[in-house]
């Protein structure tokens, strides 16, 4: 395994095959970096059930101040502090062995991550319950199996968008009454937007970019995906 993108692109990782531990595969890694792209430097992330820490490294690597990383398994703790030492962004890191759902209630952060083993359905209920009493500021993401029909609501939180890729779906949720549309292309409020309200425009921008196709890609600088976006916003009084 190796992380895709950002300051430590193509630097290999630690895994741990004969453990239970179920790495996020690469091109749905990508996918959910991808999205996260406008509001993932300098944010706190959060990967819960981490495994071999895959996720949070990621984070890492694209901008993300600091990761914190959840695992309950002895084996895959050891790996993720053998990952970060090889990486060598121990001051950006912090790892916690447990319960997720048990330390989740006590660290904020800015976008969460959680992927629990996917037998364990029932630490989704606990581990969201959590976060719906205290939201994470932008983002909480759920990776789960296609065959697991998880809740609409937790809390404050609500499910606002689902990406599938085979068998993986990523669920993204927000805090109710966040979204300020239901369709991301007819933002309508007319006066300049600021703090959280410009980060959700910017939201609704990436998702609206990922799902029409268009979001960056090699052939596209990233000083050219910064003007359309920012003509993006402009179009709609941003």
């Amino acid at each position: 395994m190796r992380v895709i993108g950002g300051e430590f692109r193509s630097r290999k990782l630690l895994t741990l095959p004969d453990l239970e531990v179920r790495p996020t595969p690469d091109r749905l890694r990508e996918t959910l970096f991808n999205i996260l792209s406008p509001v993932i430097r300098g944010s706190v992330f959060v990967d819960a059930y981490a495994g071999c820490g895959s996720v949070g490294i990621e984070a890492i690597s694209r901008g993300a101040a600091r990761a914190v990383f959840l695992e309950k398994s002895p084996e895959a703790i050891e790996a993720i502090k053998a990952n970060i030492e090889s990486l060598r962004i121990r001051s950006r890191c912090t790892v916690w062995r447990g319960f997720a759902h048990k330390k989740l209630k006590d660290l904020g952060g800015d976008i969460v991550f959680l992927d629990p083993p996917y037998p364990l359905e029932a630490e989704y209920g606990l581990a969201m319950g959590v976060l719906g009493k205290e939201p994470p500021r932008i983002w909480t993401i759920a990776q789960h199996s296609k065959r697991f029909e998880i809740e609409e609501r937790y809390g404050d939180l609500e499910r606002v968008r689902q990406v599938r890729q085979g068998e993986n779906v990523l669920s993204f949720y927000r805090v109710t009454g966040m979204r300020e549309t239901e369709e991301s292309e007819t933002l309508a409020e007319e006066a300049p937007l600021e703090g959280s309200a410009l980060l959700s425009a910017k939201i609704e921008w990436a998702l609206a970019q990922f799902e029409r196709g268009a979001f960056y890609s090699a052939a596209e600088s990233r000083p050219d995906m910064e003007r359309r976006k920012a003509q993006w916003l402009a179009e709609r009084g941003r």
